[in-house]
Parts: C-alpha cells; structure tokens; sequence
C-alpha cells in the first residue's frame, strides 16, 4: 500500500513513524515534510495548499491512502477534492471541518445538545467587544479569536485592561489574520484539562488513551499560550469515574448531536474538557490529531495504525478494538528562543545522533546531510517508561545530549 501523509510537524513524523510500522504499508510520501520525515518517507516537491496538484499526485502515483495532518488543510478541502474522485482520505470533509474553523459554531453546537461548555459571549466588531467588557467584572476571562491561528488564539486575560488589549491586538491589529474578524469572550474556568482524542466514522466514535498537554511557554503554566510545550500519557489527574462521566455527558451527546445534523464526521474528533467542581465541561474541538499528544499517545497504541483509518473511512469502526500498551509515555518540546513570538531560524542541531529515545522532528530542515532549525517548536523528545516518573526521566536525560543556538523547553513537564 502507498500512502501520503500531509503535513510538516511532529504529529505528521510521529503518524509516519507508526504507518512505517505496518506490514501493509511499502511506501510513504509525505509533503512538505521535515529535516526528521525524510528519514522514512520521500518527500516529493509538491504543494500541500493546492488542491488539484496534491489530487494529481495521488493519480499518477497511485496512492491507496491519504492522511491529512494539519487543519488548514482540512479546512481548505483537500478531503473533499480526493474523496470526491474516488481516493481513500482519512480526515473530515469541509463542512465537518467547521469545529476548528469556527469556535462559534462550536459553542452553538454544544449549546444546541446540552453539552456542558462555558458561558460566552460573541462579537463581530471591537467596539461591540470592549463595550461588553467595560461592564464585566469576573476576571480573569478568556478572549478567543473565532478561526484557525495555529493553536495561539486563545488570550487568558487577568484584568479588564489586559481584555481590552487582547481584542485590540486580534480585532485592530489583526494579530491573528482573518481569524480576528470575529472573538469570543469566555467565562474562564477552574479545573483539571482533559485531551479526549477520539477516531470517529461518522456512526460510532471510539475514545484513544487519555494525555495530558502543557500549552503555555513557562514553568508552571505561565506565559503566553504555545501549541503545546510538552505531553504525557496517561493523564495522571484522571479517575475512571471522571472517564465514565465525560463518556456520559460530553462523549455521547456529541455523537448524537453529529449524526442529528445529518454531519458525516470521519477521522479524529479532539475534544478539550476542563474537570472543574460541577463536573466536565467543554473547551474547544480540534478536528484532528493533536501535537503533541499523538507523539504520545501512538507509542502506545498496539493496532496496525492503517486498519483503524480504514475502518474510519469505511464506515466500520464498530469492528475495531482499540489495543494499548500499558506503560508511560512523555514528550519534551525543545523550541526556539523567542517562541511563540519572534524566533530565529537556520541554526544547526548537533547531537541528534546520540539520542537512543525516539525524536519527533517538527520545526527541521535538512541541507547537506545537517539538521537545522526551521520552526517555533523544532524537536520533540519522546520517552517510554514503566510509570511517569521513569517516562519523564528517560525524557529529559535524552536532552542533555542535544544542543542548538537558543535551544529552549520547560524542565517541568509531567512533574
């Protein structure tokens, strides 16, 4: 079987790495690829944000299975595109792919079938936005741009001026592009983050194992917002009674309320859950795997990666059981010095050939048989152990072997 993967970060090497594991499976392109992807798959010049020479390339080398990575991609209809001429394409179609493009759509949604969210109000206009918040006082709240801005558009906000500038900098200054053009203004919520990772065929949705992620660039959670510094699994702040509740209350109302609106949902449905006193409530949906998460969640998952899209895609996950392993798994993103602002890239990475854990590229490029910078979040350094703490261990003792000007990461993850 052939496969394409789209994509350039470490969720798409970590998809690869697991694919490269099937016994189906006698080649893997991926586009556009990084400087640790190259190491398994070929990377063609192509274009992944153009829809007809991506399908080109699935004809004339006769690809049996597309997975797409990153949202924008979803949001700008590849799956559709492929689908449509008779190619296999996991990941949901354009109009499914609204969770992630739209947050408003979201919180409507949630809404409409009693899934338990937090309270908010929408804006379409800045002046609308900062006359709310003039008579608002249950601070902190949260300001979230209404649209794909890379994991970043999510501003917690501790004072009313801070609010204020944050709509400023999303609906003035366009911080985050056409995702500005609308926000949220939420209830900021207490509690323990849950990552539901789900595969979805669009009857039948099958939760993965639990993760935990640490989003903000500082030690302790302090900082700027990131597309996440660091994961483990499984989520250490998880009971099975708090698993049995978001099934109850978050996991089957949801798929209930997809198959109402006739919504044919195929591939991986996120699901950010917040556990606070009054029980689960929902955060945000993803329409596809998360990063890091998926570096620690594959590791741990037994099955032939390629079945379970293909039941996905086939409509038959019902005949899928999800197999796990039962150890600890940790990633440790080493990023750019300045990120998630302002960094540079083209600097070399010495010691990647030292390191006997596995490394997930994501921000790479490779140029003379050197690895280089490329990117905010540039490696993630995986870990397996019997429990967390060995995980953790086994994680950051890789590290130590590593080195790049303006090399930086959180030295707290899973502790």
């Amino acid at each position: 079987m052939k496969v394409l993967v789209l994509g350039s970060g470490g969720r798409e090497h970590a998809l690869i790495w697991k694919i490269s594991q099937s016994s189906k499976v006698n080649k893997i392109y991926c586009v556009p690829g990084n400087g640790g992807i190259k190491e398994l798959a070929e990377i063609p010049i192509l274009n992944p944000n153009d829809n007809i020479e991506v399908l080109s390339f699935v004809k004339e080398n006769n690809i049996d299975l597309t997975i797409v990575g990153p949202e924008a991609y979803l949001v700008n209809g590849i799956v559709d595109i492929l689908e449509d001429a008779g190619y296999k394409v996991f990941g949901p179609r354009k109009n499914a792919s609204i969770f992630e493009e739209s947050k408003i759509f979201t919180k409507e949604f949630l809404i409409k079938y009693n899934i338990p969210t937090g309270d908010y109000a929408k804006f379409n206009s800045s002046q609308s936005a900062l006359q709310y918040l003039e008579s608002y006082s249950n601070f902190p709240v949260v300001i979230k741009a209404d649209g794909l801005a890379g994991g970043k558009g999510v501003i917690i906000c501790k004072t009313k001026l801070d609010a204020q500038n944050a709509v400023k900098d999303i609906m003035v200054s366009h911080k985050f592009g056409k995702a500005g053009q609308n926000i949220i203004i939420e209830e900021f919520l207490i509690g323990n983050e849950i990552s539901i990772l789900t595969f979805v065929d669009g009857k039948t949705m099958i939760p993965m194992v639990l993760a935990k992620d640490y989003k903000k660039i500082g030690n302790g959670e302090t900082g700027l917002n990131t597309g996440g510094m660091g994961c483990i699994s499984p989520n250490p702040n998880v009971t099975v009674d708090m698993e049995t509740v978001c099934q109850n209350e978050i996991l089957d109302p949801i798929m209930n309320g997809l198959i109402s609106e006739k919504m044919d949902f195929r591939g991986v449905l996120f699901i950010g859950i917040i556990y606070t006193k009054k029980g689960p409530k929902v955060l945000e949906f993803n329409v596809r795997f998360g990063d890091p998460e998926t570096q620690v969640i594959l590791p741990r998952l037994k099955n032939d990666i390629t079945d379970v899209f293909l039941a996905v895609i086939n409509r038959d996950l019902k005949n899928i059981k999800l197999n796990w392993y039962e150890n600890s798994v940790c990633t440790i993103v080493l990023a750019s010095d300045g990120y998630p602002e302002n960094y540079k890239k083209g600097n070399e990475i010495n010691g990647l050939n030292n390191c006997k854990s596995i490394v997930f590229h994501a921000g790479t490029k490779s140029e003379n048989d050197k690895i280089f910078t490329n990117g905010g979040r540039v490696l993630n350094i995986t870990a397996e152990g019997d429990n967390h703490k060995e995980a953790i261990k086994n994680a950051y003792s890789v590290i130590e072997n590593i080195h790049f000007e303006g090399m930086y990461f959180r030295n707290d993850i899973g502790k």
